[in-house]
């Protein structure tokens, strides 16, 4: 591992930690809880530096295309304004947090917190060079946000222990973290974190 600092040009990136992907959601991703109190003490060290904090969430219309209903591949999940799509409650989002919603759409997939939603530009405007992300899932939404920011120009950080995967195929998690770190990511852990 590699010791990363918070640099006055670095963001937090905490990718869809709503109740729906957590155990008791509609698409629950195991153990996805448990990025809560880590994600905590990210956002936490994020905040002390005065260091923008971002927040993406799934944003459904509801009838949107990743829908079973639709020949999606999941079940209904973050429908805009219900539980399910809340942040997790336990999750200690700032109160300047910038809220990114994605997937709004009802006729496009968007597992990218960049994708259609100005994330980059927005970014940009406050003087952002490196993002550290994490959240759920590690398979999903946490490797395409990453792979987004690389695309972008960003560094990327990948939280390992601030992420969990859903892993439909067995091994998804550990290919996507392969993936990410093979674009260029770097992978860390609260430990590697410089915050000095």
């Amino acid at each position: 591992m590699v010791r990363v600092g918070l640099t006055s040009w670095s963001a937090l990136i905490v990718v869809d930690v709503q109740n729906d992907f957590v155990p008791g959601g509609a698409l629950p991703v195991p153990n996805g809880h448990e990025v809560v109190p880590i994600l905590n003490r990210y956002i936490e060290a994020f905040v002390g530096k005065g260091l923008p904090v971002i927040a993406t969430r799934d944003w459904h219309p509801p009838n949107h295309i990743s829908f079973k209903s639709r020949g999606g591949p999941w079940p209904p999940h973050c429908v805009q304004g219900t539980w399910g799509a809340e942040f997790h409650p336990e999750l200690k989002l700032p109160k300047d947090v910038i809220i990114v919603s994605k997937a709004t759409d009802p006729d496009r997939e968007a597992y990218s917190g960049f994708e259609g939603t100005g994330l980059a530009e927005r970014l940009r405007e406050l003087g952002v060079k490196r993002v550290f992300v994490g959240g759920l899932a590690t398979d999903y939404c946490v490797k395409h946000t990453v792979l987004d920011a690389l695309k972008y120009g960003f560094e990327a950080i990948l939280l390992l222990d601030a992420s969990r995967g859903v892993d439909v195929n067995p091994g998804d998690s550990a290919r996507a973290i392969r993936e990410m770190v093979a674009a260029g990511a770097i992978a860390i852990t609260l430990d590697d974190l410089l915050v000095g």
